[in-house]
């Protein structure tokens, strides 16, 4: 629900204060069955519901997204969805589809609307598709995004060739497997909040991701969040909300 278009009606005759008070007094989400749509999330958080398209069939996937659109809902972010589920999603809505998220925007992708730019860097070219989904997540929100793919702890001279890039953002998303240090070095150079994404990668010493989790959570550098492994689109919402802050 948009509250402010609402107003605006009201205020522009186009709809009555009665009307406008049993728009706002509807139940805030719509019972589909298989899924509870909370059409009031925007009105509370800023942001509307994102779909989680993991576990969804494509026809699930419709379902909701038909009813987010007939409540006003003019973009709707859907993440962790396979092709399959998208080809059929193309035939109903236009839409822009990012394969290395894994991950599809129905609508228009938004100019950016944040105070600054967001610097999402990862240690290898393995990291990429976590990185991808935090980065995809940040721009259908609103904000403006830098990549820097391959940088990591094994070759520092490829992360120190960026400094202008780390120095100059609003908040900086570290994306690393392995033993998960880039987190814990980036931090050490930038003046911003470092996210740290810890990802799968690794040998099997690394347990799928909880060696560079342990490590993140434990960095001796200050200004370090920890989001769970792999979680890129979480790490890309929340350097979005930290990117519109003041706006």
């Amino acid at each position: 629900m948009d509250i402010h278009r609402i107003l605006e009606d009201v205020a522009s005759n186009k709809i009555s204060v009665d009307d406008a008070v049993l728009m706002l007094k509807k139940e805030p989400f719509i019972d589909i069955d298989y899924a509870k749509l909370d059409t009031h999330r925007h009105l509370r958080q800023g942001y509307a519901e994102v779909v989680f398209g993991e576990g969804k069939s494509a026809e699930q996937i419709m379902g909701i997204c038909d009813r987010l659109k007939e409540a006003g809902q003019e973009c709707i972010l859907i993440t962790r969805i396979s092709r399959d589920k998208v080809q059929s999603l193309e035939e109903a809505y236009e839409l822009q589809y990012n394969e290395q998220a894994n991950a599809v925007l129905i609508g228009t992708m938004p100019a950016p609307t944040g105070v600054g730019k967001i610097v999402i860097a990862t240690g290898g070219t393995s990291d990429i598709g976590v990185a991808e989904e935090a980065a995809f997540t940040a721009e259908a929100l609103g904000s403006e995004v830098t990549r820097l793919y391959d940088v990591g702890v094994a070759g520092l001279h490829r992360l120190l060739h960026n400094m202008d890039d780390i120095m100059t953002a609003t908040v900086i998303i570290a994306i690393a497997g392995m033993e998960g240090a880039l987190a814990s070095v980036i931090a050490g150079m930038a003046d911003c909040p470092v996210i740290a994404v810890p990802t799968s990668v690794g040998y099997g010493a690394s347990f799928d991701g909880l060696s560079a989790l342990l490590s993140m959570l434990n960095s001796c550098a200050g200004g370090v969040s920890v989001v769970n492994i792999d979680n890129g689109f979480g790490a890309g919402y929340q350097a979005n909300m930290i990117n519109h802050i003041g706006v």
